[in-house]
Protein backbone atom coordinates (compact mmCIF):
# COMPACT_ATOMS: atom_id res chain seq x y z
CA UNK A 1 0.00 0.00 0.00
CA UNK A 2 2.81 2.41 0.96
CA UNK A 3 4.62 1.64 -2.30
CA UNK A 4 1.41 2.27 -4.24
CA UNK A 5 0.94 5.62 -2.45
CA UNK A 6 4.49 6.70 -3.29
CA UNK A 7 3.99 5.72 -6.90
CA UNK A 8 0.73 7.70 -7.06
CA UNK A 9 2.29 10.79 -5.48
CA UNK A 10 5.26 10.57 -7.86
CA UNK A 11 2.94 10.33 -10.86
CA UNK A 12 0.90 13.31 -9.66
CA UNK A 13 4.10 15.34 -9.21
CA UNK A 14 5.22 14.52 -12.75
CA UNK A 15 1.80 15.52 -14.12
CA UNK A 16 1.83 18.78 -12.15
CA UNK A 17 5.34 19.67 -13.35
CA UNK A 18 4.35 18.81 -16.94
CA UNK A 19 1.21 20.97 -16.63
CA UNK A 20 3.19 23.92 -15.26
CA UNK A 21 5.82 23.59 -18.00
CA UNK A 22 3.08 23.45 -20.63
CA UNK A 23 1.39 26.54 -19.13
CA UNK A 24 4.71 28.42 -19.05
CA UNK A 25 5.45 27.48 -22.66
CA UNK A 26 1.96 28.59 -23.71
CA UNK A 27 2.40 31.93 -21.96
CA UNK A 28 5.84 32.41 -23.54
CA UNK A 29 4.46 31.59 -27.00
CA UNK A 30 1.71 34.19 -26.59
CA UNK A 31 4.21 36.78 -25.36
CA UNK A 32 6.43 36.05 -28.38
CA UNK A 33 3.44 36.74 -30.62
CA UNK A 34 2.92 40.10 -28.85
CA UNK A 35 6.65 40.83 -29.03
CA UNK A 36 6.70 40.40 -32.81
CA UNK A 37 3.25 41.81 -33.61
CA UNK A 38 4.39 45.21 -34.90
CA UNK A 39 7.63 43.92 -36.44
CA UNK A 40 7.39 40.39 -37.93
CA UNK A 41 10.45 39.32 -39.94
CA UNK A 42 10.55 42.79 -41.48
CA UNK A 43 8.29 45.83 -41.75
CA UNK A 44 7.86 49.25 -43.34
CA UNK A 45 5.33 51.61 -41.77
CA UNK A 46 4.15 55.20 -41.98
CA UNK A 47 2.99 56.57 -38.65
CA UNK A 48 1.73 59.68 -36.90
CA UNK A 49 2.74 60.56 -33.37
CA UNK A 50 0.66 63.09 -31.44
CA UNK A 51 2.21 64.40 -28.22
CA UNK A 52 -0.33 65.99 -25.88
CA UNK A 53 0.37 68.02 -22.72
CA UNK A 54 -1.80 70.49 -20.78
CA UNK A 55 0.09 73.40 -22.37
CA UNK A 56 0.87 72.32 -25.92
CA UNK A 57 0.43 69.67 -28.61
CA UNK A 58 2.56 68.60 -31.54
CA UNK A 59 2.23 66.00 -34.27
CA UNK A 60 5.05 64.15 -36.00
CA UNK A 61 4.80 62.09 -39.17
CA UNK A 62 7.45 59.44 -39.58
CA UNK A 63 8.42 56.31 -41.41
CA UNK A 64 9.95 53.24 -39.83
CA UNK A 65 11.72 50.10 -41.02
CA UNK A 66 12.38 47.02 -38.88
CA UNK A 67 14.30 43.80 -39.44
CA UNK A 68 13.53 41.05 -36.97
CA UNK A 69 13.77 42.09 -33.32
CA UNK A 70 17.26 43.59 -33.59
CA UNK A 71 17.28 46.38 -36.18
CA UNK A 72 15.16 49.53 -36.40
CA UNK A 73 15.33 52.70 -38.49
CA UNK A 74 12.99 55.67 -37.97
CA UNK A 75 12.97 58.94 -39.94
CA UNK A 76 10.82 61.98 -39.16
CA UNK A 77 9.01 63.34 -42.23
CA UNK A 78 7.26 66.33 -40.68
CA UNK A 79 6.90 68.96 -39.30
CA UNK A 80 9.46 70.83 -41.38
CA UNK A 81 11.63 71.84 -38.43
CA UNK A 82 12.10 68.17 -37.46
CA UNK A 83 12.25 66.72 -40.98
CA UNK A 84 15.21 64.40 -41.39
CA UNK A 85 15.75 63.65 -37.70
CA UNK A 86 16.47 59.93 -37.65
CA UNK A 87 17.08 57.05 -35.27
CA UNK A 88 19.01 53.89 -36.05
CA UNK A 89 19.31 50.81 -33.86
CA UNK A 90 21.47 47.85 -34.86
CA UNK A 91 21.46 44.99 -32.38
CA UNK A 92 22.33 46.68 -29.05
CA UNK A 93 23.67 49.98 -30.45
CA UNK A 94 21.60 53.09 -31.17
CA UNK A 95 22.26 56.46 -32.81
CA UNK A 96 20.27 59.66 -33.42
CA UNK A 97 20.93 62.05 -36.31
CA UNK A 98 20.05 65.75 -36.16
CA UNK A 99 20.24 67.42 -39.61
CA UNK A 100 20.19 71.00 -38.25
CA UNK A 101 23.59 70.46 -36.69
CA UNK A 102 24.55 67.64 -39.08
CA UNK A 103 25.59 65.48 -36.16
CA UNK A 104 25.20 61.81 -35.21
CA UNK A 105 24.94 61.15 -31.48
CA UNK A 106 25.30 57.66 -30.07
CA UNK A 107 22.71 56.81 -27.42
CA UNK A 108 24.28 55.08 -24.39
CA UNK A 109 22.46 52.19 -22.67
CA UNK A 110 21.74 54.48 -19.73
CA UNK A 111 19.54 56.65 -21.99
CA UNK A 112 17.39 53.88 -23.45
CA UNK A 113 14.63 54.72 -20.97
CA UNK A 114 14.81 58.41 -21.89
CA UNK A 115 12.04 60.14 -23.84
CA UNK A 116 12.05 59.84 -27.64
CA UNK A 117 11.48 63.24 -29.31
CA UNK A 118 9.83 64.63 -26.17
CA UNK A 119 7.09 61.99 -26.20
CA UNK A 120 5.86 59.63 -23.48
CA UNK A 121 7.46 56.74 -25.36
CA UNK A 122 11.02 55.86 -24.43
CA UNK A 123 13.86 55.10 -26.81
CA UNK A 124 13.44 51.45 -25.86
CA UNK A 125 9.70 51.53 -26.65
CA UNK A 126 10.40 52.73 -30.19
CA UNK A 127 13.39 50.59 -31.12
CA UNK A 128 12.81 47.62 -28.81
CA UNK A 129 16.29 47.06 -27.41
CA UNK A 130 14.83 44.45 -25.08
CA UNK A 131 12.92 41.39 -26.33
CA UNK A 132 10.20 40.76 -23.76
CA UNK A 133 10.13 37.01 -24.29
CA UNK A 134 13.91 36.77 -23.80
CA UNK A 135 14.25 39.17 -20.87
CA UNK A 136 11.15 38.40 -18.77
CA UNK A 137 9.59 35.41 -17.03
CA UNK A 138 5.93 35.27 -18.03
CA UNK A 139 2.82 33.67 -16.55
CA UNK A 140 -0.73 33.64 -17.91
CA UNK A 141 -4.17 33.76 -16.28
CA UNK A 142 -7.66 33.98 -17.74
CA UNK A 143 -9.87 36.96 -16.88
CA UNK A 144 -13.25 36.93 -18.60
CA UNK A 145 -12.68 37.33 -22.33
CA UNK A 146 -9.02 38.23 -21.88
CA UNK A 147 -5.69 36.73 -20.87
CA UNK A 148 -3.47 38.54 -18.39
CA UNK A 149 0.25 38.07 -19.01
CA UNK A 150 2.42 38.95 -16.02
CA UNK A 151 6.04 39.69 -16.86
CA UNK A 152 8.76 39.65 -14.20
CA UNK A 153 12.34 40.59 -15.21
CA UNK A 154 14.81 37.74 -15.30
CA UNK A 155 17.77 37.98 -12.94
CA UNK A 156 20.17 39.55 -15.46
CA UNK A 157 17.65 41.84 -17.19
CA UNK A 158 18.53 45.53 -16.98
CA UNK A 159 15.26 47.49 -16.75
CA UNK A 160 13.47 50.11 -14.69
CA UNK A 161 10.31 48.00 -14.64
CA UNK A 162 9.62 45.75 -11.68
CA UNK A 163 6.70 44.20 -13.52
CA UNK A 164 4.74 44.52 -16.76
CA UNK A 165 1.17 43.31 -17.17
CA UNK A 166 -0.33 42.77 -20.61
CA UNK A 167 -4.03 42.21 -21.32
CA UNK A 168 -4.67 40.16 -24.49
CA UNK A 169 -8.06 39.36 -25.99
CA UNK A 170 -8.60 35.59 -26.03
CA UNK A 171 -10.49 35.53 -29.31
CA UNK A 172 -8.37 37.84 -31.46
CA UNK A 173 -5.07 37.25 -29.61
CA UNK A 174 -4.40 40.97 -29.92
CA UNK A 175 -3.26 43.28 -27.10
CA UNK A 176 -5.79 45.47 -25.32
CA UNK A 177 -3.73 47.11 -22.59
CA UNK A 178 -0.21 47.11 -21.16
CA UNK A 179 0.64 48.35 -17.66
CA UNK A 180 4.09 49.17 -16.30
CA UNK A 181 5.08 48.99 -12.63
CA UNK A 182 8.20 50.29 -10.90
CA UNK A 183 10.37 48.23 -8.55
CA UNK A 184 8.13 49.18 -5.61
CA UNK A 185 5.11 47.68 -7.36
CA UNK A 186 3.47 51.03 -8.18
CA UNK A 187 1.88 51.38 -11.61
CA UNK A 188 3.52 54.30 -13.40
CA UNK A 189 2.13 54.20 -16.94
CA UNK A 190 -0.49 52.56 -19.14
CA UNK A 191 -0.57 51.85 -22.87
CA UNK A 192 -3.93 51.25 -24.56
CA UNK A 193 -4.34 49.50 -27.93
CA UNK A 194 -7.31 50.34 -30.16
CA UNK A 195 -8.69 50.60 -33.72
CA UNK A 196 -8.00 47.09 -35.09
CA UNK A 197 -7.16 47.29 -38.80
CA UNK A 198 -6.05 44.92 -41.53
CA UNK A 199 -2.65 45.82 -42.97
CA UNK A 200 -2.15 43.67 -46.06
CA UNK A 201 -3.62 40.60 -44.40
CA UNK A 202 -2.25 41.23 -40.91
CA UNK A 203 -4.68 42.44 -38.26
CA UNK A 204 -3.31 44.57 -35.45
CA UNK A 205 -4.20 47.64 -33.38
CA UNK A 206 -3.54 50.75 -35.46
CA UNK A 207 -3.44 53.06 -32.43
CA UNK A 208 -1.30 52.91 -29.29
CA UNK A 209 -1.90 55.49 -26.55
CA UNK A 210 0.75 55.87 -23.85
CA UNK A 211 -0.27 57.65 -20.64
CA UNK A 212 2.15 58.39 -17.79
CA UNK A 213 0.22 58.19 -14.52
CA UNK A 214 2.44 60.75 -12.78
CA UNK A 215 1.76 63.50 -15.34
CA UNK A 216 -1.83 64.70 -15.43
CA UNK A 217 -3.05 65.57 -18.93
CA UNK A 218 -0.07 64.01 -20.71
CA UNK A 219 -0.36 61.34 -23.37
CA UNK A 220 1.26 60.28 -26.63
CA UNK A 221 -0.70 58.61 -29.43
CA UNK A 222 0.98 56.61 -32.20
CA UNK A 223 -1.19 55.78 -35.21
CA UNK A 224 -0.15 53.36 -37.93
CA UNK A 225 -1.33 54.87 -41.22
CA UNK A 226 0.20 52.30 -43.55
CA UNK A 227 2.18 49.14 -42.88
CA UNK A 228 3.68 46.22 -44.78
CA UNK A 229 5.22 43.13 -43.22
CA UNK A 230 7.58 40.32 -44.20
CA UNK A 231 8.89 42.15 -47.24
CA UNK A 232 12.34 42.37 -48.78
CA UNK A 233 14.24 45.43 -47.55
CA UNK A 234 17.20 47.13 -49.29
CA UNK A 235 20.52 46.21 -47.72
CA UNK A 236 21.46 49.84 -47.04
CA UNK A 237 18.52 50.72 -44.77
CA UNK A 238 20.19 49.91 -41.46
CA UNK A 239 23.42 51.85 -41.97
CA UNK A 240 25.01 54.99 -40.58
CA UNK A 241 25.22 56.33 -44.15
CA UNK A 242 21.44 56.07 -44.50
CA UNK A 243 21.00 57.63 -41.04
CA UNK A 244 22.71 60.81 -42.27
CA UNK A 245 20.87 61.00 -45.58
CA UNK A 246 19.52 64.49 -46.19
CA UNK A 247 16.32 64.95 -48.20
Amino acid sequence: MFKLLLTTLFSMTILLVSFNCSADNDAAALLKKMDELFRSKSSVATMKMQIVTPNWQRTLEMQSWTRGMDDTFIRVLSPRKDRGVATLKIDKEMWNYFPKINKVIKVPPSMMMGSWMGSDFTNDDLVREVSLVEEYQVSKTEEGENYRLTLIPKENTVTVWGKIEMIVNQQSLLPVEQNYFNEKGKQVRTMLFSDIKDFNGKKMPAIMTMMPLNKTGHKTVIEYVEAEFDIELPGNVFTLRNLQKRF
